[in-house]
């Protein structure tokens, strides 16, 4: 049994699209309301668990670098800054 209400303001063409296609399916309105509510959950839901398919797959490529990178300088990443002037430097004589 149901027995929560929601109510909520539309344009009246859209009430009026709402209750003709409730009417040609022969389905009260609020029958086709709640239909067309927990489609739209679905689908949502299905969305989010491919997204969550997918960022998975991407982790996983991901993975397979972390730690591939290395080099002699542990204070490479602070020198940054200095170094990349120090190259422009030599590429454009300033």
């Amino acid at each position: 049994m149901k027995g929560e209400v929601y109510s909520w303001r539309l344009s009246r063409a859209l009430k009026d699209d709402l209750e003709g296609e409730a009417r040609k399916e022969g389905v009260s309105l609020s029958r086709l309301l709640e239909r067309i509510a927990r489609d739209w959950l679905q689908a949502r839901s299905s969305a989010a668990a491919d997204d969550e398919a997918e960022q998975e797959r991407i982790r996983a490529r991901a993975m397979r670098f972390v730690g591939s990178i290395q080099g002699a300088d542990p204070q490479r990443a602070a020198k940054a800054r200095e170094r990349v002037r120090e190259i422009l430097a030599r590429k454009y004589g300033r």
